[in-house]
């Protein structure tokens, strides 16, 4: 049976991460393209290690090869003031990914999936002219819920081109002219059709215009509204669909919201989907000594979003790895070749493992907070 247990791996994976934003900060183009390589090989031998994560990880190795090919063109387009529209562009396509994720890998948030299955088909039927798809679909709800996931299965499902962007922290963060950022990355989506470009944290994007907002930010908010408007006309063959995420829907610019007439309430799982949460993160293991329903019970109780019953799923895991081998953390003396002659030791699990897992996960949620997303929802949801 095998078990995501690469500790020294992942290790010099997220030292090598340091290394590559360090260097790619300080505009050292030679070393970041050699630990973005080196980010890239080690993935690649985690795929080795554990097959029943390999095509992640060769997908993310894949991601890291792209980010060593133009991390110099980056800082070029950082450096500069004059930028053209194509280097925007090389830039772009580091956010480029195609996203394995099918919508069975998703516990619960059926009607979610259900709503968002109907926008994806209907946008690729022929059909009349009146019968316009969205273009447009806002994600919201608490954090963890599993919005990123939902926009890598309409990725997924499509074999789109999946454009992952995290909104506050690099549209504005790399270039100081956002709005043509905003401007490339609409292009590109078309080149590379059919597209879901997915911006999450979007409120740092596009917050009400009576909150502090400095003249860049609204230039780029103009120039993603007129990008959105744009992709409403019905002439248009290519398809680009924008997944928008939040986790405070409240905060979001009335102008932003009238372009996204599809918002689609992401709650915490119920119990039923917990139980598939629970079953998803402990595949490969033995879990018929726990009661699952007994499991979700708690978790629903504790207001657990998906993040949190992962991490519960992990703690509970690793409770018993650490029972079954007293010995592991010696193992990190020896070198990666003698590591992998050698087997990690399981048992099924147990309702013990669980309990000292439930004492460290405490999730951010209150029911306060839930009641205000409900409201909000009643309000404006659609």
């Amino acid at each position: 049976m095998t078990v995501d247990l690469s500790g020294p791996l992942l290790a010099a994976l997220e030292k090598a991460k340091k290394e590559y934003k360090k260097a790619s900060d300080n505009g050292n183009i030679k070393v970041a393209k050699e630990k973005a390589m080196e980010c890239s090989r080690i993935l690649k031998a985690l795929a080795k290690n554990v097959p029943s994560y390999s095509k992640s990880y060769l997908d993310k190795a894949k991601e890291w090869e792209r980010m060593a090919d133009n991390v110099g063109k980056r800082r070029m387009v950082e450096k500069t003031g004059g930028e053209t529209l194509d280097e925007f562009k090389s830039y772009i396509e580091t956010l480029i990914s195609k996203s394995t994720v099918t919508w069975n890998e998703i516990g619960g948030l059926e009607q979610v999936k259900q709503l968002m299955m109907e926008t994806i088909v209907i946008a690729g039927l022929k059909k009349p002219d009146a019968v316009k798809p969205w273009k447009g679909i806002l994600l919201f709800g608490p954090p963890g819920t599993g919005k990123t996931l939902l926009a890598s299965a309409s990725a997924g499902s499509l074999n789109a081109t999946f454009f992952n962007v995290v909104a506050g922290k690099v549209l504005s963060k790399y270039f100081g002219e956002s709005s043509k950022l905003v401007s490339a990355l609409y292009d590109l989506a078309k080149e590379k059709a059919p597209s879901i470009v997915f911006i999450d944290e979007f409120d740092a994007l596009s917050l009400s215009r009576g909150m502090d907002m400095s003249e860049a930010s609204r230039r780029m908010l103009s120039e993603l509204l007129a990008d959105l408007d744009g992709f409403q006309d019905k002439k248009s063959g290519d398809f680009v669909l924008t997944l928008a995420a939040t986790n405070v829907p409240w905060d979001l610019d009335e102008a932003v919201l009238s372009r996204f007439p599809r918002r689609i309430y992401v709650p915490l799982p119920d119990e039923k989907a917990c139980q598939e949460i629970i079953k998803i993160h402990m595949k490969g293991l033995d879990i018929s000594n726990v009661s699952l329903s007994e499991l979700a019970h708690k978790c629903r109780l504790s207001f657990y979003s998906g993040r949190d019953i992962a991490s519960l799923c992990q703690l509970a895991m690793w409770n018993m790895i650490r029972e079954e081998n007293k010995d592991l953390a010696e193992y990190a003396n020896l070198s990666y070749k003698e590591l992998v002659k050698r087997s990690l030791k399981i048992r099924p699990l147990k309702m013990r493992d669980f309990d000292g897992a439930f004492e460290k996960v405490k999730a951010p949620i209150t029911k306060d907070k839930i009641e205000k997303y409900e409201r909000w929802n009643e309000e404006y949801g659609g």
